[in-house]
């Protein structure tokens, strides 16, 4: 038998029994039990695993700060070190500035036994007199003269919780002490109580709302955080239309004598009115008698879901916390998915969110200049603190010795502010977001936010983007529900659910079969305002995993359309739960390694390989006959 003969019927045997193996399930997925949250919970018992997050989010942030704090310590006393008075003072005054926890700095001369203070032009001087905080600093400088380090546990002054912690210089001939406030306890816990639902969220103050079903828009009372699960928020006065045809001037110059109002505002095709004399049920009952329009629905509002040189071949990067705190870039295989690519400044992501702190020295060059849909003649600062928090996540510098590592080297945040000073914004600021960020250059969106009331007006900026070959990713919420959140459950986005350290579901995190993955959503470490560190929970947190994943994937090959990349990171998991898809997990956890890899060459979605080996195959053959 020739060559050609015997060769084409081994081939095509082979062919089969590959394909035969394709169509088994794989035995190289990752199962695990399916975790004690899979039943619903009484409200009691999830309020209950809520405040267990909460505290272990506080424990976490508590270490962080005082990491942090001995690291800046160091930093003062090598700076400092055979420099004159005033260079001293020059040079705390500018450092307090930017770091207005480190409350108080000591220089301690031990040769002599003077000391120069140095306190925050923010401070309060006064503190500086009280008994607890004055022997405080007394034992920390006792202990730098003996040439040891000091810590002090955390204590209660006017209101404020405070510690001291003092270092010696290596040649034991000066050293630093610090009082440093942990006002970021204070804020990490009340950003927490929202951010987790343990408090009815958002309460009445800048807006007027109201909470409905998302069912039925039947009104509902939000007395507890449990409540949120089955409550959507929006502006009781205000309106979205979508008309056959748009208005022209006239028209809507009637609409507004119409309703004793302002002309609506417009984005894209559809436009928002406010009325001082009319409720929602009013002003649609207007719009659809006198109007026919498209849709007419409520505003909603949506809240945020949360929680040196650089060396090139480096997977186990020197920042500060990552090795005691980021469990969640190992779990991810992130580090070694550094080997395959480290990003690119060419693929920008989009934080949707509360905007950035866009000083912070973790994030320097990392962030873009952004908008703020809130107050467009200002930055897109950050002053609730999820937006730096989710920034981090994606693109906190890696390999710096500081803070911490981003999933990303090179990638660009691009910050766009539509949830203001209380976590909350409305349909139309987030649609402008979105809208403004795929007209600028975004390649992946993160919206780390969501309501239970779908929006047509939303939905039709996320459409805008996705049609636009923009890769849109979404928090799926924080009330242990199977209920769909948005925006992650429409078609368009990709939904992240959270889990923790154990690769179980967090106890918070929603669930349902519109769940595409799973990312680390627990006690997360990333920078916070203020040049701070913070360890959050929500899914929040698991979302920006996703994106950065999705910009690693679209640096190494930027030919993958939004859709090709979706698919592989659904085909690219660590399965969990029951095998394949499920409610619970979603495909499973994201795997960076195995997604890069896959992006590595052309992609094909696993469902269409049989047709795709079949094809290379046949020209194998035709090869061979020729």
């Amino acid at each position: 038998m020739s060559r050609r003969k015997w060769l084409k019927p081994l081939l095509v045997a082979a062919a089969g029994v590959l394909l035969i193996t394709l169509m088994l399930p794989s035995r190289d997925h990752r199962h695990t039990p399916q975790p004690e949250y899979t039943t619903k919970m009484v409200p009691q018992q999830e309020k209950q695993l809520k405040k267990g997050m909460l505290a272990l989010d506080l424990s976490a942030t508590d270490t962080l700060t005082r990491m942090d704090a001995r690291q800046d310590i160091q930093y003062v006393m090598r700076e400092l070190n055979g420099k004159t008075t005033d260079q001293k003072r020059q040079f705390t005054h500018t450092l307090q500035q930017s770091h207005s926890h480190l409350h108080t700095l000591q220089w301690i001369h031990i040769r002599d036994g003077k000391t120069n203070t140095y306190t925050g032009s923010k401070a309060q001087t006064s503190l500086l007199s009280h008994p607890q905080i004055q022997s405080s600093l007394a034992a920390a400088r006792r202990s730098v003269t003996q040439n040891k380090s000091y810590e002090s546990a955390a204590f209660q002054v006017e209101g404020g919780k405070y510690f001291v912690m003092a270092e010696p210089s290596a040649d034991g001939t000066c050293g630093v002490a610090a009082l440093v406030s942990q006002q970021v306890l204070r804020d990490v816990e009340k950003h927490q109580r929202k951010n987790l639902r343990l408090i009815p969220y958002p309460r009445e103050g800048s807006y007027k709302i109201e909470s409905v079903h998302p069912d039925t828009l039947h009104d509902i009372t939000v007395k507890t955080g449990h409540d949120n699960e089955n409550a959507s928020h929006y502006f009781e006065n205000e309106i979205v239309v979508r008309f056959r045809h748009n208005p022209d001037s006239r028209q809507l110059q009637e609409i507004a004598a119409d309703l004793h109002c302002e002309p609506g505002r417009r984005l894209g095709y559809t436009y928002v009115f406010h009325s001082d004399k009319m409720n929602f049920k009013e002003l649609k009952q207007y719009f659809s008698r006198k109007w026919n329009p498209l849709y007419a629905e409520p505003h909603y509002m949506y809240l945020t879901n949360e929680k040196a040189p650089i060396k090139a071949d480096s997977s186990i990067p020197n920042d500060l916390l990552f090795s005691r705190y980021q469990w969640n870039l190992p779990a991810t295989e992130t580090n070694r998915g550094w080997k395959l690519s480290k990003g690119s400044k060419d693929v920008i992501v989009a934080v949707v969110d509360t905007g950035v702190d866009l000083d912070h020295p973790d994030l320097k060059g990392q962030i873009l200049s952004g908008h703020n849909v809130v107050n467009p003649s200002e930055k897109p600062y950050d002053d609730v603190g999820h937006g730096t928090h989710v920034a981090g996540i994606i693109s906190a510098l890696v390999n710096n010795g500081e803070g911490v590592a981003g999933m990303t080297w090179y990638n660009k945040v691009m910050p766009i502010k539509v949830l203001d000073q209380s976590g909350s914004g409305t349909t139309y600021s987030v649609a402008e977001g979105i809208i403004w960020a795929a007209d600028h250059g975004a390649k992946v969106i993160n919206l780390s936010l969501g309501n239970y009331a779908q929006a047509s007006f939303l939905h039709d900026a996320i459409k805008y983007a996705y049609d636009k070959d923009i890769v849109l990713v979404a928090a799926t919420g924080n009330d242990n529900t199977e209920r769909p959140g948005y925006p992650a459950a429409y078609p368009e986005v990709f939904a992240v659910s959270a889990t923790d350290s154990s690769m179980h579901r967090a106890s918070f995190s929603n669930y349902g079969d519109y769940v595409d993955v799973m990312a680390p959503g627990a006690s997360i470490a990333s920078t916070y305002p203020g040049n701070q560190y913070a360890a959050l929970s929500g899914t929040s947190m698991a979302s920006p995993h996703v994106s950065a994943l999705a910009a690693l994937i679209r640096s190494i090959n930027p030919d993958l359309t939004n859709k090709e990349v979706m698919d592989l990171m659904r085909d690219s998991v660590i399965d969990l739960g029951t095998p394949g898809h499920d409610k619970y997990f979603g495909y499973g956890q994201i795997d960076v390694y195995k997604a890069l890899k896959a992006a590595q060459r052309p992609y094909v979605p696993l469902q269409f390989y049989p047709q795709h080996f079949s094809d290379k195959l046949k020209s194998l053959l035709r090869k061979l006959e020729a």
